[in-house]
């Protein structure tokens, strides 16, 4: 669901990743929102090399975004095919060169972005982000049926914005209410891969180009991140040994 943090958790699992010594690229695939630009404080134009772009680098990540080649204060007036094409550009004509991970930052909802993608590569899986409210409930179990009808394995959900704690006085208050995304988990027979509770800074760092893993890697919010990163890379690597199924889709 949109509003979720989806690109801010995505950003800092990339970097956490990268700082832990993997090479990770990341592609923003909300084609019409993209947010990773002015997340990992990028501002530069990517160049051509051999007719290829070359993407970006900022904290050790190498980074594609449709932000990066059109004017920010234009809005990208598409249909559905041309932000398709976009998409399979940035998968075939990007020199990349080698990558543990390539993470995608996808849009909200279950369009024609996600099926592009899902039919364009084999994907080793995918990472359900909410918040522990109802409203957002709902379209965490539409995405997990897409993702299973399309036969893309489903790593597990992360509840953002858990809780928020008081630094004055530790008072935790739970905004969105609590432990929605632990019993969606349940409910859909998928890992929990754990909840990042609310921080200013890591607002403050999605708006300057510095996730909360650089920013303040030794806060709990950091520690929380970390932990997620870690179990992710764990069922990557079981999944390796295993394989990535074939997809076949019928529209």
């Amino acid at each position: 669901k949109g509003g979720v943090g989806k690109s801010t958790v995505a950003v800092n699992l990339a970097v956490w990743l990268a700082l832990d010594g993997a090479r990770v690229g990341m592609i923003d695939a909300d084609i019409y929102g993209p947010s990773i630009p002015l997340m990992m404080g990028i501002s530069d134009r990517p160049k051509v090399v051999d007719q290829k772009l070359v993407p970006l680098t900022a904290h050790g990540v190498k980074v594609m975004s449709i932000g990066f080649l059109v004017d920010p204060m234009q809005a990208v007036i598409w249909r559905g095919p041309m932000v398709s094409g976009a998409l399979k550009q940035f998968m075939s004509d990007v020199s990349w060169g080698e990558l543990d991970y390539l993470i995608f930052d996808l849009p909200p909802g279950t369009g024609d972005i996600h099926l592009t993608l899902v039919q364009s590569i084999p994907l080793s899986g995918s990472v359900i982000v909410t918040t522990p409210q109802d409203i957002a409930l709902a379209d965490v179990r539409k995405a997990f049926k897409m993702f299973e009808k399309v036969n893309v394995p489903i790593l597990g959900i992360i509840e953002n914005m858990s809780y928020y704690v008081c630094p004055d006085c530790g008072h935790r208050e739970d905004i969105f209410a609590t432990g929605g995304g632990e019993r969606a988990s349940a409910e859909l027979g998928t890992s929990y891969l754990g909840g990042i509770p609310i921080y200013t800074p890591i607002r403050v760092g999605g708006d300057t180009g510095k996730p909360i893993v650089v920013l303040e890697p030794g806060s709990e919010q950091a520690k929380h991140i970390r932990q997620i990163a870690r179990s992710m890379a764990a069922q990557l690597s079981i999944r390796q040994f295993v394989g990535t199924p074939e997809i076949e889709i019928s529209v």
